[in-house]
């Protein structure tokens, strides 16, 4: 079980990074692709769903329940932030659903409790909404990640500088995840797949806060520390 630290030395990670000035990537929620679409200037059908022309995915009764893997236990965390942006980038529409894929983020953050709303509503904006997620599922949309790399930015070595003691929690540090986020589905009997790149920040705390690593916060999709 994570060893959760006294109240009076808690603090979010948003507040100091801000007063640094160096996460304004926090400051906007903004929902990036939630569908599929044609590179520019082609006439490439898309995932944004026209159900006239595809019948839904019925789900099979007889196949046997299953559970998503939570996101690994580890004190690196490098490794635990690899983890968890697979975690988070990847789902399939045919396989579970939308607020199991955005639990096994959720309970991966802080056993505490003081930062889950905060990071619930991260995670919120990396999720299609439940309408898109409805759409998408009616082409057996899958989506996934390939990370290019994986690496603590030079402006949060500014925010430790800068931060005063007590501001973050022992053992917090920010991974940036760099790489291509890619989107497959079936159009009719057309398969279709499209992939862009993808950036974010995942704030983590491990030891000696924590016995493991712990998500306390994300950065907004595409605006990254860096």
């Amino acid at each position: 079980m994570a060893r959760m630290v006294p109240p009076g030395r808690r603090r979010l990670v948003l507040l100091i990074a801000v007063s640094a000035g160096v996460l304004a990537a926090l400051a906007g929620v903004g929902l990036y692709g939630l569908v599929l679409a044609p590179s520019p200037g082609t006439a490439a059908p898309s995932l944004d769903p026209t159900p006239q022309t595809v019948a839904p995915v019925a789900p099979d009764p007889t196949a046997p329940v299953a559970a998503l893997p939570a996101i690994r236990s580890t004190v690196h965390a490098e490794a635990f932030a690899r983890d968890a942006a697979y975690a988070l980038i990847t789902w399939d529409t045919t396989e579970f659903e939308l607020t199991e894929y955005a639990q096994v983020i959720v309970d991966a953050g802080d056993p505490s409790g003081v930062e889950s709303a905060a990071l619930a509503s991260d995670v919120r904006t990396y999720f299609p909404t439940a309408d898109a997620w409805s759409k998408l599922r009616t082409y057996g949309t899958r989506q996934w990640l390939t990370i290019d790399e994986a690496f603590v930015p030079a402006s949060w070595n500014d925010a430790l500088i800068q931060a005063a003691e007590d501001d973050l929690l022992p053992g917090t540090v920010a991974y940036t995840v760099s790489g291509t986020r890619h989107r497959a589905g079936i159009i009719g009997t057309q398969a279709q797949e499209t992939s862009r790149p993808i950036a974010f920040t995942l704030f983590i705390a491990c030891e000696p806060s924590f016995d493991e690593c712990h998500l306390l916060r994300l950065s907004e999709v595409d605006n990254p520390l860096r």
